[in-house]
């Protein structure tokens, strides 16, 4: 596809993370989802104590990734105030005054180095995801939008709430295995894409599937049969980008904001 960063690309039934040929414009391309994904963060009112963050593995630089650099607010978040990351946690591209969000590189770097299939990752906490992982349970198929996850997610059972370094990120990345939602202890959720639009849309579901286990503590799932059925429809890769899509559609209508 052509890249045109003023305007948000066709979205249809049959949509998905777009792809080019030239690996410049994907780098722009993921960067421009990472500050857009940040902006959905903060329309949300998420984030607002910097908890949180949202990277992008670098196609060129396949094991650096970008992340909003430390010390800017989400809803700043523009291409410009990005961050890349180098394997040993240095920034080695961005605003010189910037530094690491180190809990970011300790979580996301194991992750997207144990995980080829990702290019993304999206943490932050939020109003019923974290009190949700303090029950240590996994979802249960309770509404349409958990027949997303319930065959595709995992819990970590470490107490270590500040992940203070990359052992901690690696214990994260194998309990996550091959799923795209992790659950993490008293903590919050954790979801991966293989965009950053993907990841910040599955991230943005597994909230709302949150809400209605915190809400619903007595709900009935349906059978795994008719979850099953659910599964095939929502749990599709490509379905996580569109909902963030329509995220970023409505509370960022103008993707231009993002270009700085």
């Amino acid at each position: 596809m052509a890249l045109d960063l003023d305007r948000y690309p066709e979205i249809t039934y049959d949509s998905s993370t777009p792809e080019f040929d030239d690996v410049e414009e994907l780098r722009l391309f993921r960067k421009w989802e990472v500050a857009l994904g940040y902006r959905v963060f903060s329309k949300l009112r998420w984030g607002q104590m910097g908890d949180g963050h949202i990277t992008a593995r670098d196609p060129i630089l396949t094991d650096h990734f970008w992340v909003l650099s430390y010390g800017v607010p989400f809803w700043a978040a523009t291409i410009d105030n990005l961050s890349l990351v180098a394997p040993g946690g240095e920034v080695v591209e961005g605003p010189d005054s910037s530094s690491v969000n180190y809990a970011a590189y300790n979580i996301h770097w194991p992750i997207l180095d144990a995980r080829p299939d990702l290019v993304s990752a999206a943490h932050t906490h939020t109003p019923y995801g974290t009190p949700w992982s303090a029950n240590l349970e996994l979802f249960e198929p309770l509404s349409q939008e958990a027949c997303s996850f319930v065959f595709d997610q995992s819990i970590y059972r470490g107490e270590d709430l500040e992940v203070t370094s990359v052992k901690g990120g690696e214990a994260i990345a194998r309990a996550m295995g091959e799923t795209k939602l992790c659950i993490l202890r008293n903590h919050g959720l954790l979801t991966g894409g293989a965009s950053p639009g993907e990841a910040v849309g599955w991230f943005v579901t597994a909230e709302r599937v949150a809400e209605v286990h915190v809400k619903a503590p007595n709900g009935v799932p349906v059978s795994e049969g008719s979850a099953k059925i659910v599964a095939a429809t929502l749990s599709e890769p490509a379905m996580g980008w569109r909902v963030f899509q329509w995220l970023a559609r409505d509370l960022v209508p103008d993707p231009s904001v993002v270009l700085g």
